[in-house]
């Protein structure tokens, strides 16, 4: 199985995007589709719509806006079409609308930890992450913002090292006086500033190749002055710790990342 999530950040004043993801949330047909998907993700419309007590062309109708609000994604696999969940826009309701209302924050991020997280199907032979947000900037900024490690310090708190030639070594370093490295991996594909392919694995477990995955960054020119950047995390072990964090980490991550291009400041992770 393939665990997909895919992300779209709303971190600017713009209620369009809100708009959506409220009026696809407003519909108990709707939320109980993304409740299947929470108990088991990447599904086909044939099982979606064998839990659902309503017609193939309406559960197809629901997917859709739940998709357009990007609370849903979908990837081929084979000749099936299958539906994943994306948390991050549930995230971003809550940093806009919950977060600086709240009385009670542990309480109020425990609930929301819950309801987000994803469970892993431990018989899987590897698990992948797909993120896709877009940013208003430049397919060069976004490259930039990944491969130069004073930029990656300003959103990501770390700052990724290589001469970003294909067979060279990268290193995810801690920005701080001790610079302890903690990711490495090597450089497997570049076309700046479309795309960038590394290997990925914690400096402990380097030697391991079966603790080695992969990252691919896509990076594409969207309408009205926006990019798509899709990442792509797979060839993890699945229920591993490395899998785990990724699924946390990466929308953090690409949420500051955005919030960085587009205003100069990112999340404090």
């Amino acid at each position: 199985m393939q665990v997909i999530a895919c992300l779209l950040s709303s971190m600017t004043d713009d209620p369009f995007d809100d708009d959506k993801v409220f009026k696809a949330l407003g519909d108990p047909a709707r939320r109980r589709l993304l409740d299947r998907l929470h108990r088991k993700n990447g599904q086909t419309l044939t099982g979606l719509c064998a839990s659902m007590d309503m017609t193939r062309q309406s559960v197809t109708q629901h997917l859709g806006l739940l998709e357009d609000a990007n609370l849903i994604s979908t990837a081929r696999q084979g000749r099936e079409k299958l539906h994943y969940i994306n948390p991050v826009p549930l995230h971003d309701v809550y940093e806009r609308w919950v977060r600086k209302f709240e009385t009670d924050r542990l309480a109020l991020l425990h609930d929301l930890k819950h309801h987000l997280e994803r469970k892993e199907d431990m018989t899987d032979k590897s698990a992948s992450f797909v993120y896709v947000t877009y940013i208003r900037t430049t397919p060069e900024k976004v490259y930039e913002a990944i491969t130069t490690p004073e930029i990656a310090r300003r959103y990501w708190g770390h700052e990724n090292v290589s001469d970003w030639t294909p067979g060279a070594k990268w290193e995810h370093i801690r920005a701080n006086d001790e610079r302890p490295v903690e990711l490495v991996g090597k450089v497997v594909e570049t076309e700046p500033p479309h795309r960038l392919i590394i290997t990925w694995s914690a400096a402990s477990k380097a030697d391991d190749p079966d603790e080695e995955s992969r990252v691919t960054f896509d990076i594409e020119e969207h309408e009205n002055g926006m990019v798509k950047l899709t990442v792509t995390h797979d060839q993890l072990q699945p229920g591993s710790s490395m899998a785990k964090g990724i699924g946390k980490g990466w929308p953090l991550v690409l949420s500051s990342m955005k919030s960085y291009l587009e205003t100069g400041t990112g999340m404090d992770l």
